[in-house]
């Protein structure tokens, strides 16, 4: 019987040693990856908060960028309203100083008609015979038909079939 004993308590007791020495070998090996993970959690948070300052200046960076261009683009929008209106402005000035222009061609062009219309058709005819015949047709075109035909008549016929040709495009008054 006290083999018996030993035969059972001695595998026991060894088992019960083996046993506690790989609990204890367990604990130290899972307290070390322990340590290990805490470590890992410790960079990944850190990881984490350094994306978070990064995204949350970006984000701070991009608004300003916005503001700024919205800014600008109010300043481009005033700029073109602006520009707008002065070419308005000039157009009209444009408008204003070709009517002028006209009126004042006009009445030099009736000052002109007023002169020849008065002077005798002989005098006349002589002072345009010496003109290009464009220009004598010009000043002719202001005249009413019956004084032209008074001159015409008074010049060389070779010179007044050439003003006689180039009448021909223009309104009588």
């Amino acid at each position: 019987m006290k083999n018996l004993f030993w035969l059972i308590v001695l595998p026991i007791s060894v088992f019960a040693q083996t046993s506690t020495s790989q609990i204890l070998e367990c604990n130290k090996i899972f307290e070390e990856r322990k340590q290990e993970l805490e470590l890992k959690l410790e960079e990944i948070d850190e990881a984490r908060q350094a994306y978070e300052a990064l995204k949350n200046a970006t984000e701070e960076m991009f608004r300003k960028k916005e503001a700024a261009l919205k800014a600008k683009e109010r300043e481009l929008n005033a700029t073109k309203e602006k520009l707008e209106e002065e070419r308005k402005s000039i157009e009209e000035l444009i408008a204003k100083n070709e009517k002028l222009l006209k009126a004042i061609k006009e009445a030099k062009a009736d000052k002109v008609a007023q002169t020849y219309a008065k002077m005798k058709a002989s005098a006349a005819a002589a002072i345009l015979e010496r003109m290009k015949p464009e220009d004598a047709a010009n000043i002719l075109s202001t005249l009413k038909p019956k004084i032209v035909g008074k001159i015409l008549s008074k010049m060389s016929p070779e010179k007044a079939s050439k003003i006689t040709l180039l009448l021909k495009g223009c309104s009588f008054k």
